[in-house]
């Protein structure tokens, strides 16, 4: 009977010592170490995954505690362990689902191209992945803009939480929803095409918040007396989506076969050339009253407008000499 007694109390220190070891010694990581759980992960494949990720030491000893505790389940997502936490710490984690999310930060004028960079830059998945949802998902749009033949201008720029379980068509989505939530504030309505393409233009053209009305009625009032809009920006675009842009604007460049250059073709192009913000949105919906039809830099992060081309030619001319006074 002694012996008997003697073995059980061997035994169960024995399971003490191991569950004193699976679950209450703290593990350090070897440095940072993410552990993506997908949805539909069962309690056993999440407790392996996590050993091998040297975050837990036992998956039985982790699963029974997961029984025992009968929490709620185990949420899927991407996680980071880069301290020291043991078993039940970590298992809390994935109850209440702390999961690791990338920021990506979309600045004003960024065009989808921009945006699947940064993406892809987060950590979040392939540029060329988002770059096909974001063409081929207009769908999205075509209750505000039936026109749209991509997302391009409604990926509104902000700075954004992600998770590596959303996919391309989720991150696209939320950056949609944010164009509507802002759309619907500022009171966007009438010819949201129209607005969204003249916006766009007006992004790239000035990082000046003041000046946005003033740029949105030079080529308001160019589209009414029917001149070329010649904006650069447009051009570039069109380098782009050619796969044809080198960095720089150059003349052979003006001369590209697009719908999207503004040089060569009237009026404004086919669609928006980037993703503007709330200040360029407004100023395409209320643009400043004047009857300038030309601008250019001064060379000092404004620009100088003018009513005629004599006018624009000189102060074209003041441009050239102060790029080459700063030299």
């Amino acid at each position: 009977m002694r012996t008997v007694l003697k073995l059980f109390v061997v035994a169960l220190l024995a399971v003490g010592a191991w569950l004193a070891w699976g679950l209450w010694l703290p593990v350090k990581p070897a440095g940072q170490k993410f552990v993506l759980l997908h949805p539909g992960y069962s309690t056993r494949h999440i407790a392996i995954e996590l050993n091998k990720a040297g975050v837990i030491r036992s998956p039985r000893a982790f699963l029974l505690w997961h029984y025992v505790a009968k929490p709620k389940s185990l949420k899927a997502g991407e996680y980071l362990f880069d301290k020291s936490a043991n078993a039940l710490q970590v298992h809390e984690r994935l109850a209440r689902g702390d999961i690791y999310e990338h920021t990506v930060t979309i600045p004003e004028g960024y065009n989808m191209f921009d945006v699947a960079a940064a993406v892809e830059a987060a950590g979040l998945g392939s540029r060329a992945d988002f770059l096909t949802v974001a063409r081929s998902s207009a769908s999205m749009v075509k209750d505000v803009d039936p026109e749209a033949t991509s997302l391009e201008g409604y990926l509104f720029p902000d700075t954004y939480q992600f998770t590596r379980t959303q996919s391309m068509q989720d991150i696209a989505g939320v950056m949609v929803r944010h164009f509507r939530q802002e759309a619907k504030s500022i009171g966007l309505t009438g010819d949201i095409h129209l607005i969204v393409t003249m916006a766009s233009i007006v992004e790239k053209e000035t990082a000046v918040p003041a000046e946005r009305p003033e740029v949105a009625s030079v080529y308001y009032n160019r589209l009414e007396k029917r001149i070329a809009l010649d904006a650069d920006p447009s051009v570039i675009y069109a380098a782009l989506l050619a796969g044809e842009y080198e960095g720089a604007l150059h003349h052979a460049t003006l001369q590209i076969d697009s719908p999207y250059n503004t040089y060569k073709r009237a009026g404004l192009p086919p669609g928006p050339i980037a993703n503007p913000g709330r200040d360029s949105l407004i100023a395409a919906m209320h643009p400043a009253q004047t009857d300038y039809l030309y601008f250019v830099s001064d060379n000092q992060g404004h620009h100088k407008f003018a009513r005629s081309l004599d006018e624009h030619n000189r102060n074209v001319a003041a441009y050239r000499r102060a790029v080459s006074a700063s030299r």
